[in-house]
């Protein structure tokens, strides 16, 4: 079995990477699952994205044994490997070091929803997880990383808040498909930039107001849903 699917699209959606601006160097990757199969396509680790191919991708299993595939999978394939196993209706999952993101998780500041452009894709904040131990750290890192993820949606939706911002490291998105994800990725690095450049402008600004926000994600997600052609 050659997992061409998602193979295909998970090479697609990493070589989309640097045109959206996301990446710098090879800091970032996309993983795809087949939850039918059990199995995850991931980009290997270091490789550049104009030498991938859909061959190049590495298959994975959920206990992290390589399946299928001659390169070792990103260094970042555990924590994949939690999201899809913790959130089940995910599809694929987005990792950068996109700039303005980065900052937020640097500074240990979940973005606000301030408008209507952030309220498009998420339902609220995007959080920003908890500072690892340093046991957790020295343990199996990667894992960890995926565990403090899940722990910042222990009250939060992630169908509904499709990213985090891991502290002092940077984002991950995921989405019902690859193409989503990537979607999102870009989504959370856009309202990250705006949301820096109006906290400059007013410091004090407050979040935009319930009925707004709300008003806003509906109207793209949901059963209500009227954005966009059927």
């Amino acid at each position: 079995m050659n997992h061409r699917d998602i193979r295909e699209a998970c090479c697609e959606a990493n070589r989309r990477l640097p045109a959206t601006g996301l990446v710098d160097l090879t800091f970032g990757n996309v993983s795809v699952i087949n939850r039918a199969a059990g199995v995850l396509a991931i980009k290997p680790s270091g490789v550049d994205y104009a030498d991938l191919t859909p061959e190049r991708m590495v298959i994975v299993d959920l206990e992290g044994n390589v399946v299928e595939g001659s390169l070792r999978p990103s260094s970042d394939t555990p924590t994949h490997r939690k999201l899809f196993l913790a959130f089940p209706g995910i599809g694929s999952v987005v990792h950068t070091h996109s700039r303005n993101a980065v900052a937020f998780a640097q500074a240990l500041r979940p973005i606000p929803c301030l408008g209507t452009t952030h309220a498009d894709h998420f339902r609220g904040e995007v959080p920003v997880t908890r500072h690892m131990t340093p046991e957790e750290i020295s343990g199996d890192y990667e894992w960890e990383t995926g565990k403090v993820i899940v722990e910042a949606f222990a009250e939060r939706d992630p169908l509904e808040v499709p990213g985090v911002l891991v502290a002092g490291h940077g984002p991950f998105a995921w989405g019902p498909t690859a193409s989503k994800a990537v979607e999102y990725a870009l989504a959370l690095e856009i309202c990250a930039e705006i949301a820096l450049k109006t906290l400059a402008l007013n410091p004090s600004v407050g979040e935009l107001p319930v009925a707004l926000r709300e008003k806003h994600f509906l109207r793209k997600h949901g059963k209500d849903a009227y954005y966009g052609q059927t």
